[in-house]
């Protein structure tokens, strides 16, 4: 059959496999852009929220009475109770931002070593153990993380 085809007829099945190999190639850019987009929108929001989270917590470290707000069992809060849940917001938002690929291998590196080093040297980690309602306020994968890769190494 190929034989019976002409040179020009080669050309026109050639052209038609290279717009239809361009069309795939344009189609898979365009698909992981688009995934690339969503992420972006998503983090922003996730910002978003940290801010106004960052700021509650900033008003209940300034005025922790301020806590029978969102918690009236939890309206025996110290300064330093309430600037710990700001503190361990902070660094569950670092490990949110790192799951999602935002935040790069170096600057992991940087804020899991300040986390470290908080819960070996600060009042962090009898606060994690002893004070902190966890499941109340914190999502499972954080606190796996804070208790299978920090205390550890704070424990040795």
């Amino acid at each position: 059959m190929i034989e019976e085809l002409s040179i020009e007829g080669l050309f026109g099945i050639c052209e038609a496999i290279g717009i239809i190999a361009t069309l795939f190639v344009i189609l898979y850019f365009s698909r992981k852009q688009m995934k690339s987009l969503s992420i972006d929108l998503e983090t922003k929001i996730l910002n978003d929220l940290d801010d106004r989270i960052n700021g509650l917590t900033r008003m209940m470290v300034d005025s922790p009475e301020l806590i029978k707000v969102v918690s009236k069992s939890e309206s025996h809060f110290t300064p330093d109770l309430a600037f710990s849940y700001h503190v361990l917001y902070t660094f569950a938002h670092a490990f949110h931002m790192r799951q999602r690929g935002v935040v790069s291998d170096n600057e992991w590196s940087g804020w899991f070593r300040y986390i470290k080093s908080a819960f070996q040297h600060g009042d962090i980690y009898e606060i994690w153990k002893n004070n902190i309602e966890l499941e109340k306020w914190y999502d499972p994968a954080f606190q796996e993380f804070i208790n299978k890769e920090v205390i550890p190494t704070v424990e040795k």
